[in-house]
């Protein structure tokens, strides 16, 4: 009697050699971080299907060489192929590469998920369309980047795995500040803020209206010391620059100017 395979399993499979550069690593095993590493594959595994299978979320993943050329998601893997996985490039022109997402969004607009207030709030105040509900769910997150173009704001690895899910970014940090310097970082958003033009509750641009027609909903202090009322047509509320603004004014200030100084 011949054997063709002593192993019928490993036949079935495909050998290929990953490795995964800068922040990628975080969502890597410890032992496979910054290294190579050599792992089997389903015979008709996609780079997409093994990057995820690895921890990493597509969303994530700006460029895949395989055997050094450009690859995109849908690249099956053959046995012995060497797969190099790059975030988002800041500092590097990658543009004679194929970049794994077909062009970027025309608008900046986010959907954040139901752990992510704090953040929400703040990209709102820089004058970014922000949708937010605490009693939002995965499915319909998904729905909602799929229908309106938005990019997920999340520390949920599985959803940004959703095939859906076009558009997204993990947050690292813990803390509200600390997640707003991190998306304004990556996103590069200090040039297109527009602090205080939108409703912090609502999430509708704000319109400045005259005094005259809001005086009697002001406080008397506030009658007499500001002139300036941005109003939201949704919710009804009246923004002025008092020291609750002010105080968001230094934050907004710092984490802009923060980025403009590092030079992205």
């Amino acid at each position: 009697m011949h054997h063709a395979c002593r192993n019928p399993i490993r036949a079935r499979m495909v050998i290929a050699t990953f490795r995964f550069y800068e922040e990628l690593n975080d969502f890597l095993a410890p032992d496979r971080r910054k290294r190579e590493f050599t792992v089997p594959c389903a015979r008709a595994a996609t780079t997409k299907h093994m990057i995820e299978a690895l921890g990493v979320p597509h969303t994530e993943v700006e460029l895949i060489l395989v055997n050094g050329e450009s690859a995109g998601f849908d690249r099956r893997l053959q046995d012995g192929d060497r797969v190099a996985v790059y975030p988002r490039f800041e500092a590097m022109d990658v543009s004679p590469l194929l970049r794994v997402r077909e062009r970027p969004l025309r608008e900046t607009r986010f959907v954040a998920d139901a752990h992510l207030g704090g953040l929400a709030h703040m990209l709102r105040m820089l004058g970014f369309d922000t949708l937010y509900d605490n009693h939002f769910h995965d499915d319909a997150i998904v729905a909602i980047c799929e229908h309106d173009g938005r990019i997920v704001l999340t520390r949920d690895r599985e959803l940004l795995k959703r095939r859906s899910v076009t558009h997204g970014c993990y947050i690292h940090a813990l803390k509200s500040e600390a997640q707003l310097r991190e998306v304004v970082a990556r996103l590069d958003l200090a040039r297109s803020a527009r602090p205080f033009t939108r409703c912090l509750h609502c999430n509708v641009p704000l319109r400045t209206v005259d005094k005259a027609s809001v005086l009697d909903r002001l406080p008397p202090k506030v009658r007499e010391h500001y002139a300036h009322f941005p109003t939201c047509d949704s919710c009804g509320r009246i923004y002025w620059a008092g020291s609750h603004w002010r105080n968001m004014r230094r934050l907004l200030d710092d984490v802009l100017s923060g980025e403009r100084d590092s030079g992205t």
